[in-house]
């Protein structure tokens, strides 16, 4: 009798609990204190990159070493760190590329490939440290009416090998290189390994394969090309031909008390713009194989997000701060395992090294 009125019970209740929404997980984690070793009178400036290399070395790109007027300096300085975080080198010092640094991703051969929004360039670096191919080109100091870009809107046509405020780069298993662009331009481009442009696709918009600001990108074992469309508010993936597949949108309550990093709680029109709406991506990584999962990060309110490949959300961390375990804009993740987190901040000048205890 006590067992059928308990499954009455359940059956009774099961499908009101199964309407109810769930909040994913909280993953404790911890950031290891002083991860990088920087020599005496250097200093980073905001971590816009990050990146780990097979040999456990880290990269980071920092929009240090500012150069020129207190208005548009240049801001852009490469550093290379050992797996203890030894400071080792710093590369392309003085580079011609050099304007105002956005993301650093290292390829399967361990080449270091750079984007840089402020010159429109992508370089890419052998892993000795010498300019291997550099795509697009810069605006030249001597023409008249040399700044800025401007941000018209619909915005002017992309051309082929040239890019407006480049965000990112991504790699698949032919050594093919997608390359997000970006702030102006709503497009992804794709090159061959030989640097022979191939294609791009997207336009701006909100609709499938469709962008507002794409930051960040990521391609998967399977070759799938994931995109941070963080003004629309999610991650939309493709295959490795630029044909729309799915979209992922991470879509969990801010949490009661949630402060910002900087500024305003975000009201709804500024929530409504996407950058600062709750789990929008402005940055995204893949682990390795053979269980590949994928990291998230948002500004507001500063948390980053574990994901399956498939868009669940299997837990999340962090919040917005200056301390250790708290974020100020994480522009860039790495993650060269599914426990090791490397996060590089704007608003902190830092990158934190997170280890995750699921």
């Amino acid at each position: 009798m006590r067992i059928w009125l308990i499954g009455l019970l359940v059956s009774l209740c099961s499908p009101a609990l199964a309407q109810q929404p769930t909040t994913p997980p909280t993953i404790a984690f911890d950031s290891v204190p002083d991860p990088l070793k920087l020599p005496d009178n250097m200093y980073l400036g905001e971590v816009s990159g990050i990146a780990v290399n097979s040999k456990g070395h880290i990269f980071v790109l920092t929009r240090g070493n500012s150069t020129g007027p207190a208005y548009a300096a240049a801001a852009a300085q490469l550093l290379e760190f050992g797996p203890d975080g030894k400071y080792l080198r710093e590369i392309g010092h003085n580079l011609y590329a050099w304007s105002f640094a956005h993301m650093v991703k290292i390829d399967r051969h361990d080449n270091i490939w750079v984007t840089d929004r402020g010159s429109d360039m992508v370089i890419k670096f052998t892993p000795d440290g010498r300019v291997a191919m550099v795509f697009g080109r810069k605006q030249e100091a001597s023409d008249e009416g040399t700044g800025p870009l401007k941000h018209p809107n619909p915005p002017l046509p992309a051309e082929p090998g040239r890019f407006r405020q480049v965000t990112d780069v991504a790699f698949d298993s032919a050594d093919n290189a997608y390359i997000s662009d970006g702030y102006i331009n709503s497009r992804v481009a794709k090159v061959d390994k030989d640097g022979n442009w191939l294609k791009s696709w997207g336009e701006r918009g909100n609709g499938a394969g469709q962008f507002n600001t794409p930051h960040s990108i990521a391609v998967d074992a399977k070759n799938n090309v994931y995109v941070a469309d963080r003004g629309n508010h999610r991650i939309q993936v493709f295959d490795s031909d630029g044909n729309f597949e799915r979209q992922i949108v991470i879509d969990v309550p801010v949490p009661p008390g949630a402060r910002p990093a900087i500024g305003a709680v975000p009201d709804e029109a500024v929530i409504a713009g996407g950058t600062f709406a709750p789990g929008s991506p402005w940055t995204i990584c893949i682990t390795p194989g053979p269980n590949q999962v994928l990291y998230s990060a948002d500004a507001w309110p500063g948390r980053i997000y574990k994901l399956t490949l498939d868009g669940r959300v299997l837990g999340m961390l962090g919040e917005s701060g200056k301390q250790l375990k708290q974020f100020g804009w994480v522009h860039e993740l790495a993650c060269p395992s599914e426990n090791i987190v490397w996060a590089g901040e704007l608003l902190n000048w830092r990158a934190q090294k997170l280890l995750l205890h699921p």
